[in-house]
């Protein structure tokens, strides 16, 4: 009963995605398409986090390789086949990934921690102090990538329609990864990682292959954000992305995909809420404090993010009935 509750909200979720389109205009459209970008890169992170234990701060140099992968390259007038280029980034990424989990991994806790940061930034000042991604000055896609006639990503609706289907192919993909046999093993590693090895299990390999996956997924997200504003910048590899996907994953529900959706949604919503001069006036420009607060709060009051708020207020109700049992039963005589 419970599984089927989860997977009707997941559909409801989804078939509101499609229909939302239908009754918004080009701003929310734009809106709730950078959010479902957002929304892949905390699904890629989540795989690490939530599912396998391992505390990623590396995950923005995984989506810029992805960005700037699909702007570098594409040809510089024509407009690049989607068939290959796709997968080129998302190689690219899991490629980087595979490289930085091979050495990462051999540490563990804060260093582990570290030396993902440690990497991010190598890639960061790469392209933010060298020629290849243009500076500080970012680099533009001239083209965006099409299908032949099938697919052209650079009007609104179809690049909205596509992302919506790539979301919904990761969101299908990690829920069968994590009900297999894998992610079984995953999961052992996040509970008790000796314990599993005192089992016969190396741990190493399927730590590695999370990490590589993870990092391809994020390539995904990086690829449709270039399409998505046809700019790339070092911005989208600095630090405070990647710390920004782990709170919107904390947010949202560690260990739970779905939250990981509800938290990329909420955090991004909560940004523009704060943003916005119409409500907050002047004080908009000091947004980042509303949103600090809010999320101290949500954290101290949430434990379990918003995805346990039903299951907290379930637990609450239970006792308070159970309260007003006991004290029934007391004062009878």
């Amino acid at each position: 009963m419970m599984r089927s509750g989860k997977f009707l909200f997941v559909a409801a979720c989804f078939a509101a995605l499609a229909a939302w389109p239908l009754v918004s205009g080009s701003y929310g459209i734009d809106l709730v398409g950078k959010i479902m970008v957002y929304a892949i890169l905390a699904l890629s992170l989540e795989l690490l986090v939530g599912s396998t234990g391992l505390v990623c701060f590396g995950q923005a140099a995984f989506f810029g390789i992805g960005a700037y992968g699909a702007v570098l390259l594409s040809p510089g007038s024509d407009a690049a086949n989607l068939l290959w280029l796709l997968p080129a980034c998302v190689a690219a990424a899991g490629l980087y990934a595979l490289v930085v989990g091979a050495l990462s991994l051999r540490t563990k806790g804060v260093y582990f921690i570290m030396v993902t940061l440690a990497f991010a930034q190598m890639a960061y000042y790469v392209v933010h102090d060298t020629p290849l991604g243009g500076g500080t000055d970012g680099i533009y896609l001239n083209a965006k990538p099409v299908l032949g006639t099938l697919l052209e990503l650079d009007q609104p609706l179809v690049l909205y329609g596509f992302t919506l289907a790539c979301l919904a192919g990761v969101f299908v993909f990690l829920s069968l990864l994590l009900r297999s046999p894998f992610g079984r093993a995953l999961a052992g590693i996040r509970v008790n990682e000796q314990r599993m090895r005192a089992t016969g299990f190396s741990t190493y390999p399927y730590k590695l292959a999370a990490f590589t996956v993870s990092g391809a997924i994020a390539g995904l997200a990086g690829f449709l954000f270039a399409v998505k504003d046809g700019f790339v910048n070092p911005e989208l590899m600095a630090w405070h992305l990647s710390g920004a996907v782990l709170v919107m994953i904390i947010l949202g529900g560690l260990g739970h995909l779905r939250g990981a959706l509800i938290g990329a949604f909420a955090f991004v919503l909560l940004q523009e809420f704060f943003k916005s001069e119409a409500i907050f006036g002047s004080f908009a420009k000091h947004w980042h404090l509303g949103l600090g607060l809010t999320i101290i709060a949500s954290v101290a009051l949430l434990p379990r993010g918003l995805v346990g708020l039903p299951a907290q207020w379930r637990e609450r109700l239970e006792g308070k009935a159970s309260r007003r049992g006991a004290s029934a039963a007391e004062v009878r005589p």
